[in-house]
């Protein structure tokens, strides 16, 4: 099972989709052609922007740490944040906005606690760099790494509900010892004040061409 995979099947038919950091749409695209998901992006890089131009996708120029401002409370359904969440300063923050705007959250992000992480720092010295991690001290996006244990511990701060969880190695599912032997997960989560029914309709900016705000390559 792929990231892609997990998060499609977490999105109805039908549904309101904000996507933050969207790269070059190929998700919106994927849930519009299986779901029929109405979906607008959110990008700060020009050139994913084009990504998002050639897959027919609607993408907003906006930067993520200035909240969502822009949309309406629950004007979605979904509110997805992909490998991003370790690029982001006010975490906190965005993700409070995220179930301010839609109803639910699905977030995925690197696991800092996977044990091939931990064997770097511990036995060769240096921070980790995998697939999921590919850069290099100096030049890397992230400034937030987490893992299992530090998210679910957030979600509890912020009063977050947690529906469901997926932790991947190399596209298989794991259930022992995930914060451990996961390389990847992914999460939905709710609020209790997200739970009312969808009664605004989408409202955004003027859409823009931009750049990447989605900080990791997908694979």
């Amino acid at each position: 099972m792929t990231e892609l995979e997990t998060i499609a099947r977490w999105v109805a038919q039908g549904a309101r989709v904000l996507d933050l950091g969207c790269g070059d749409g190929r998700l919106l695209r994927r849930l519009w052609q299986t779901k029929q998901a109405l979906g607008y992006g959110v990008e700060i890089a020009d050139a994913h922007v084009l990504g998002c131009i050639r897959n027919d996708v609607n993408v907003l120029q906006m930067d993520l740490e200035d909240g969502l401002a822009a949309f309406a409370d629950k004007s979605f359904d979904v509110v997805i944040l992909s490998e991003t969440l370790q690029a982001i300063h006010r975490q906190e923050y965005l993700l409070r906005e995220m179930l301010r705007v839609g109803r639910e959250a699905i977030v995925s992000f690197p696991n800092f606690g996977y044990w091939r992480a931990r064997i770097q720092i511990a036995i060769a010295g240096h921070m980790p760099v995998s697939k999921e991690l590919p850069y290099q001290w100096y030049d890397t996006p992230n400034v937030h790494h987490c893992t299992l244990v530090d998210f679910e511990a957030l979600c509890g701060k912020l009063g977050f509900s947690i529906l469901e969880r997926v932790v991947l190695t190399e596209g298989a599912t794991v259930s022992t010892l995930p914060n451990l032997l996961g390389a990847l997960a992914l999460y939905r989560v709710t609020s209790p004040a997200s739970t009312n029914p969808l009664t605004v309709p989408p409202q955004a900016p003027h859409q823009h061409r931009q750049q990447d705000q989605r900080r990791q390559p997908q694979g």
